[in-house]
Order: structure tokens, then sequence, then C-alpha cells
């Protein structure tokens, strides 16, 4: 198969499709079905050509006599290094049937969760969007056609009609230049932020941000934390579950907190111990207390998932609050802006009757 075949293929399988993959497996492998009719069985039920095309390749690759582990890791694009590594340490030693059961759990809460923080910016995304093309509306067409009637009035303006003014001249004038620059802007600005030296200060600057940044570093720290309990917890050594959740860290920030703990505990210092400097400053100071319990106990499994649960739970309740918090604070703002419209537009028509009725 050509490589950009491949990627058009992998484009269109969901999450949802690896979903279903995971816990249907698991189910017939527990069942005592035989890992290759299972996977045709499941690529039956499937009703994504793209996703019966990928279970297919991976089952012939089995018949052709490849382990299920290297099989899957030709796919990088649908299924991650966290993914492999549970499959690998699974078929190792022979419980790959609760490896699987593990996944789809995880596949499953983490889907929960991004539905949750997709919920929680989703009301102020749409206000914003919903003000931005009302406001570029209004700049474009209603604006410009004020410029000749408050000019035709012969009255004196108010700064607020004169600052009205300025801008409905300025977007009659530039307006289509100024949203073009905007949009390449927006386009050039996406582009650099995917550049490492420039995502480093970007996710930096997000997890600094109020009441948005506590949400963002709850996040990374919850998906930390219980990607961690489950590869621990499925038999992964903690170098190789270090490793592993760098790879699928997005966040350089957080990318650069593991790799520092991966290097505290190849030189054989504990974790917590680690965490406990002030290089770590956007992971709460309990995640360390409760990994030194977990490295005491040797239960650093169950303190991870207990953390995973904990920081979870926080982001849904500040999910919950999240919209409730913003919402009067972009409904005083637009009711400024439309206060300032209004005010700048009444003004001079005010004082233009007045001056008729004496």
């Amino acid at each position: 198969m050509k490589p950009t075949a491949q990627i058009s293929l992998f484009s269109r399988v969901t999450f949802l499709d690896k979903l279903f993959f995971t816990k249907h497996l698991s189910v017939m492998l527990k069942s005592g079905i035989p890992i290759g009719e299972a996977i045709d069985d499941i690529s039956q039920q499937s009703k994504n050509p793209a996703f019966q095309k990928l279970l297919g390749t991976i089952l012939a690759d089995i018949d052709n006599g490849q382990s299920f582990e290297k099989s899957l890791s030709k796919h990088p694009k649908v299924f991650d290094t966290f993914y492999i590594s549970l499959i690998r340490i699974g078929e190792e030693s022979g419980n790959l049937e609760n490896n699987l059961e593990y996944l789809s759990g995880q596949l499953k809460k983490n889907y929960e969760f991004q539905k949750k923080v997709q919920g929680a910016l989703m009301y102020p995304a749409i206000i914003l969007f919903v003000t931005f093309i009302a406001g570029g509306a209004i700049s474009l067409f209603v604006l410009p056609k004020l410029i000749d009637l408050f000019s035709s009035l012969d009255v004196k303006l108010p700064l607020s009609t004169k600052i009205l003014l300025f801008i409905a001249n300025t977007m009659k004038n530039y307006g289509y230049f100024i949203f073009a620059g905007l949009f390449i802007f927006f386009l050039f600005f996406r582009f650099l932020i995917t550049k490492p030296k420039i995502k480093w200060y970007w996710d930096r600057l997000l997890l600094h941000l109020p009441a948005i940044g506590i949400f963002l570093q709850y996040v990374q720290v919850s998906f930390f934390c219980r990607n961690l309990g489950i590869m621990l917890k499925s038999g992964l050594p903690i170098t190789t579950a270090l490793e592993t959740q760098y790879d699928a860290t997005t966040n350089l920030v957080f990318k650069k907190y593991l790799k520092l703990l991966l290097e505290s505990v190849e030189k054989g210092k504990p974790m917590s111990e680690r965490l406990a400097s002030h290089d770590f400053q956007y992971i709460p100071s309990l995640v360390a207390k409760m990994m030194g319990v977990g490295e005491k106990t040797g239960k650093l499994d169950e303190s991870f998932m207990y953390l995973g649960d904990f920081y979870e739970e926080e982001v849904d309740n500040y999910s919950k609050n999240f919209s409730t918090i913003l919402e009067p604070v972009i409904l005083i703002i637009i009711g400024l802006v439309v206060a300032f419209v209004a005010m700048a537009i009444i003004s001079p028509i005010y004082q233009l009757t007045s001056g008729v009725h004496r």
C-alpha cells in the first residue's frame, strides 16, 4: 500500500471506530475466539469502509505470521504509542484480552473527557464567533452608511460619535483588507505555533491564562496520571510508561516535565522527590505527595489512578461552572459595546432634534 493512500485512509477512521474495535475484540478474546476470526467479525460489523480496509490490512499481516502489536504499529495515525505499548505488554504477558479491556475503558473515559472539555469551551466559542460575525457585518455594511448621515448634520459631534465615525470610515475604505489581513494572520499564527520553539512559549502562555490556565493544567494532569496508572497496572516498567506518555503528550511544557521525570527515574531517584522541586510549577503539589505515598507502599499505579480520577472530576466541575462564570463577563462586554454604539448614534440626533424644538 502506498503511503499517501494510507494517510488518506486513516484520516477517515474515527475515534469511535477504535473504541468499538478495542471493546469488541476484548470481549471476543475472553470468549475464546481466535484473534484472526475476531478481527474478521468486527470488520464485517463495521459500517465504515475505511475502517474495514484497515482491519483487512491488519488481518492479512497477522495471517502472514506477524504479531498483533507489529500489525498495529504500521498504522500510527490510528493507534498511538500508548495503545501499541499496552498491546505489546499484553501479548508478551499472555494477558492481551485484559489489556484490551483496560484500553477500551480508558478510550471511553478519554472520549467522555474530551466531550466535557469541548462542552466547556463550546458556549464561549459560539458567542465569540457570532459576535465576530455580527460585528464584521455591521462594520462592513452598516457603519459606512452612517458617515454621510452624520456628515450632513449641522451639530457638534460628541467624542463617542467621532470615534464611531473614524471606525466607520476606516471600515468603508479598508474593511475588506482588514478582514483579509486578519484571516491571513490567523493562518500564519496557526502555522507559527506548530514550530517547537514557538509552541513551547504558546503552551506556557495558555497555562498562565487566568481561569482557563488552571482548567488546562487539570486537563493535562488528568491525562498524565491516568495514562501512567493504566500502563503501570498493565505491567509496563515505569521508564517505558514515561517514554510512552512523553510521545503521547502534545503540550510541550508537560513533555519537558516527563523528560525530567524520566531522567530522574533512570538515575534511581524517586519521582516524588523530583516533582517537589520548583521545575514543575504547573503540576499541583498533591501529585508529588500522592506519588510519594505510592512509591513507599509499592502501589504507584493506584496512586496515579486516584489522581487521574480526582483531576478528571475537577475538570468536570470546572467545565460545569465555566459557562456560568464566563456568560456574565461576555454579556457585560457585549452590552458595553452596544451601549457605546447606541450612544454614539443617538447623541447627535438628540442634539439636532433639541435644536429644532428651540
